[in-house]
């Protein structure tokens, strides 16, 4: 049902194809159901506060020198949840202004006549509450770097940058920032490892790896001042709506 939703909502978005996807062959269906969902993925990663999330997470597990824990699946779970809980106003404003009102379009529709709010309406509103938000959260350097790059003026008000320039541009500002957030949790592990480095050369015992010691003293010191706490409000207190 939900393949047949999609295929639906694409044949009413290309003017001319309203059967191209239920003349298709099971298998070709199966195919762009996949394709749909890696497009999905993309715009996970592309449009939305989690490519700053796991970034910044995979950051602390490297600190804290744990290797695979936590478990990757336990990240990408948390990071997921981390930019449902971020998105949330932008998503309720995408479900308020767009998904309500093609629904209700398409249940009044009358026979015959094209519905009052189509597919593309939806995705121009869409389209615009996510922008609303990468703006907010993209620096006006990386926005003036892809502006010089595509040899386009850029517009009077932010909110009128095309998405080929703004996706560009608030991936590489998100990337940037994670970085920033990743060097200032590296500083307090870092000084633990230089301090234990030092105690065990003071005592003679250089062949002891200084990991086996400072990572017990890492997670100890992670555990008292509730890490895991002080990170997720670090990153939802970054994002800007």
């Amino acid at each position: 049902m939900d393949f047949l939703f999609i295929a639906q909502a694409a044949s009413e978005a290309v003017p001319g194809t309203p059967d191209m996807f239920s003349d298709l062959a099971p298998p070709l269906q199966v195919a762009v159901l996949l394709g749909a969902l890696s497009f999905a993925v993309a715009m996970l990663v592309s449009v939305t506060a989690f490519t700053r999330i796991i970034i910044v997470l995979s950051f602390v597990r490297r600190a804290l020198s744990t290797q695979e824990i936590p478990p990757n699946q336990v990240m990408m779970g948390l990071s997921l949840f981390l930019t449902l809980f971020v998105m949330a106003p932008t998503f309720d404003t995408i479900h308020k202004d767009a998904i309500i009102p093609l629904m209700d379009a398409q249940a009044n529709q009358v026979e015959g006549e094209p519905p009052t709010f189509g597919y593309m309406d939806a995705w121009n509103v869409a389209s615009e509450s996510l922008k609303q938000f990468m703006m907010a959260n993209t620096r006006t350097s990386d926005l003036a770097l892809f502006f010089e790059l595509s040899e386009t003026p850029p517009p009077s008000e932010r909110l009128q940058t095309p998405m080929k320039v703004a996706v560009p541009a608030f991936i590489i500002s998100e990337l940037k920032t994670a970085f920033i957030m990743g060097f200032c949790i590296y500083i307090p592990f870092l000084l633990i490892d230089l301090v234990i480095s030092t105690i065990l050369m003071a005592l003679g015992m250089m062949m002891m790896p200084p990991v086996v010691v400072s990572t017990p003293c890492k997670l100890l010191l992670f555990v008292l001042v509730d890490g895991w706490q002080l990170i997720s409000k670090a990153l939802v207190a970054s994002f800007a709506q």
